[in-house]
């Protein structure tokens, strides 16, 4: 059972604790997405590696092959570094204030057209 007793302390931490998906999407198409991009992500690595090895194939020059490891591996970083990310979720408390304020914002926008 819970430690904290007052309603108004559980709300608090229920809305510091609780989080939200305000990237845009439905969390069951995330759920789907998340895993699909980083996929697509390590395919572009391996295709960017596969074509600096492309150049060297059937060759046996070693100093042409360690500059190819080396642009293998500055591509494959650069591809890293620029990949897929995913983004925090944001705390309930936060969403719920932020639609509170746009909703304040709406209010009284369309009463300036009605004619009495």
């Amino acid at each position: 059972m819970s430690r904290v007793k007052s309603p108004i302390e559980k709300k608090r931490i229920s809305l510091a604790r609780d989080r939200r998906n305000v990237f845009g999407e439905s969390p069951h198409a995330a759920r789907r997405n998340i895993p699909k991009r980083k996929a697509m992500e390590r395919q572009r690595e391996r295709h960017a590696a596969n074509q600096a090895l492309g150049k060297v194939l059937g060759q046996s020059n070693d100093e042409l092959r360690e500059f190819i490891e080396g642009e293998v591996a500055a591509r494959s970083k650069s591809k890293r570094l620029a990949a897929f990310r995913k983004t925090p979720d944001q705390p309930l408390a936060q969403v719920i204030k932020r639609k509170q304020v746009k909703r304040a914002a709406l209010v009284g926008r369309r009463a300036k057209h009605r004619v009495a």
